[in-house]
């Protein structure tokens, strides 16, 4: 193995002190209050799910309309969902009640359209939520900051403007990651691929001035690894990782993707697992500390996942996603090596995993949602349906459980189903 970077520089414990507050620490019990749930890994904390769904799949609680267009999922808290989408004026972001789907507010985000080609109108990143504010990013780099309780808007940036960041093909894409005190988001470019903001009022903490790439479509996540607290990322270029106390850089890995690069890193245990499709494959990065610098070296580069974009979770020893070439697919993260891999029952999407197991949506007609053990002994389902109302586009937005509830959004439509054990 090599090392692929050496800083020269360590970031002690008592610089990011005041940042000890984590975002699970926000969030309550079964919420899903940001990206990709609590620890922005896919996995739901909950239990007393059902372990198998009847014929036709979960009873449906209720159907939204009025969402506008997008690919955003939603967060949730405290009795709302939080999500954003364009409808024919406006981009908005939007808040409903949990109990019957009903609109409480919504309030502008930005101008509707579709960046890139391929014609995929709509914001793309999902809000972030917790304690009174709310964070969301439209297509176009505008981010807000708004109230939970009423929408109104308490501070706003603009990527380009204010950063220096350059939009990608199809539009920005990144959630953002709130951290103790500040929010923390990729605009890209020259001035530095990463700011940090004062969550309260918006000003800039700091920028990542030695970390310059441009933005693709991941999201960060935040670790700590020796002690140091940090923000990982993955771009077209690198996987890096960025002290949270000032944005300096702690060490960077190249790994070069193709065309689009999506998925959330998974982190575990010192080590960084991405993936991206096109062929690009996945890698595993080892992370250590060592004479007061970080090093990063490659464990493994594989083909064996090429997710596009609906993201791989860690269950166990094993990382579940699927693969372009191959479908869904259980690969073993330490080694790299297959250990199913099923292309026929379900097709290509995005999964969660709540209650003992996992939750995969197709992103193409039929509209199929299956219910399968997280296993490494096999493909095993226990039960599905297919998703009424289609839109006829894509349906990207990744599934959400939350409460005991699943929630799978298709463009203006939002369905509410009981997924909660009886």
């Amino acid at each position: 193995m090599r090392a692929l970077h050496n800083t020269t520089r360590r970031y002690g414990i008592g610089l990011v002190l005041v940042l000890t507050l984590t975002w699970s620490s926000i969030g309550f019990g079964g919420d899903w209050p940001q990206w990709r749930g609590p620890n922005r890994d896919g996995i739901s904390p909950e239990s007393g799910l059902l372990k198998a769904w009847p014929a036709g799949g979960p009873p449906l609680v209720w159907k939204a309309t009025g969402l506008g267009s997008g690919y955003s999922t939603v967060a949730i808290l405290k009795g709302r969902a939080y999500t954003t989408g364009d409808r024919s004026d406006a981009g908005f972001v939007i808040a409903l009640d949990l109990k019957d789907g009903k609109t409480v507010w919504a309030t502008k985000l930005g101008k509707t359209g579709a960046p890139g080609w391929g014609g995929f109108a709509g914001p793309r990143a999902t809000p972030t939520v917790g304690d009174d504010l709310l964070y969301a990013v439209d297509q176009w780099g505008e981010m807000v900051c708004l109230d939970t309780g009423t929408g109104q808007e308490r501070w706003r940036k603009d990527f380009g403007k204010d950063f220096g960041g350059s939009r990608p093909e199809w539009g920005f894409s990144e959630s953002p990651l709130v951290d103790g005190d500040q929010v923390v988001v990729t605009p890209g470019g020259p001035n530095g691929a990463l700011v940090a903001l004062n969550r309260q009022t918006g000003a800039l903490v700091w920028q990542s001035r030695e970390f310059t790439d441009a933005a693709h479509y991941s999201s960060l996540i935040v670790v700590e690894i020796d002690g140091v607290r940090q923000y990982i990322q993955l771009t077209a270029d690198h996987v890096v990782g960025i002290a949270a106390a000032d944005g300096k850089l702690l060490w960077r890995a190249v790994r070069k993707g193709k065309t689009a690069v999506i998925p959330t890193p998974v982190y575990s245990d010192g080590q960084v697992y991405v993936s991206s499709g096109y062929s690009a494959g996945c890698n595993l990065f080892k992370i250590t500390a060592s004479g007061g610098s970080f090093q990063a070296e490659q464990v493994y580069a594989e083909k064996v996942i090429d997710n596009h974009h609906g993201g791989v979770i860690k269950i166990g020893d094993y990382i579940y996603g699927h693969a372009d070439r191959s479908g869904w697919t259980c690969q073993n993260f330490k080694t790299g090596e297959v250990k199913w891999q099923e292309k026929g029952k379900v097709g290509k999407g995005a999964v969660v995993y709540a209650g003992e197991r996992l939750y995969l949506r197709q992103e193409d007609k039929p509209g199929l949602v299956a219910l399968i053990e997280a296993s490494p002994e096999g493909y095993k389902e226990h039960g599905r349906f297919e998703q009424p109302d289609l839109s006829g586009k894509k349906t990207w937005p990744h599934p959400v459980v939350s409460n005991g509830r699943l929630y799978l959004r298709d463009q203006d439509v939002l369905l509410c189903y009981d997924v909660s054990a009886k």
